[in-house]
């Protein structure tokens, strides 16, 4: 397995909107093992395709306190979405940025798993939050766009200060 490059907002590439897949073989199959290796090294809860520059509807999630119960989710829908959740969220491709967001608080979810079979999963609390943040990656989306205009205009201050600090 490799360990992939995870793209940084603002790079545009993060808003091309992800195409589904049309077949779970060994290529799919072994980018979601590249992406779970990504995403634990990096380290974070999930990680969309479209964050590593690869734009099919895949997203992998793993929120269990040992942090080995990866879940792939091929061409993910949610189906029902309920209460709300206000939560501190951050992004691997916005790194160090932290910031409270509404996100539903159960969901259920319907997608392929890395078996290429169909299956239904509700999910609660950060895992909800979790898959509804990776599934905005797959629609061209990164969490900051959903603060007020003046937080994004603070958020992209901070990094391009920190781009000019590591140059």
């Amino acid at each position: 397995m490799s360990k992939l490059t995870i793209l940084l907002y603002p790079d545009p590439r993060l808003h091309t909107v992800a195409q589904p897949v049309t077949e779970v073989n060994d290529e799919i199959r072994q980018l979601i093992k590249d992406m779970g290796e990504t995403m634990y090294a990096a380290p974070g809860v999930g990680l969309a395709a479209t964050q590593v520059d690869v734009h099919q509807r895949i997203i992998v999630i793993d929120t269990s306190p040992a942090r080995d119960s990866l879940r792939a989710y091929i061409n993910p829908e949610i189906l029902e979405a309920t209460g709300i959740a206000d939560c501190d969220e951050g992004c691997l491709s916005v790194p160090g940025i932290y910031e409270k967001t509404q996100r539903a608080q159960h969901v259920r979810v319907r997608a392929l798993g890395a078996d290429g079979e169909p299956f239904e999963h509700e999910a609660e609390g950060l895992e909800a939050v979790c898959i509804q943040h990776e599934m905005d990656h797959l629609d061209g989306k990164v969490f900051v766009e959903r603060l007020s205009r003046l937080k994004q205009q603070r958020i992209l201050a901070k990094i391009k200060k920190r781009q000019r600090e590591a140059a």
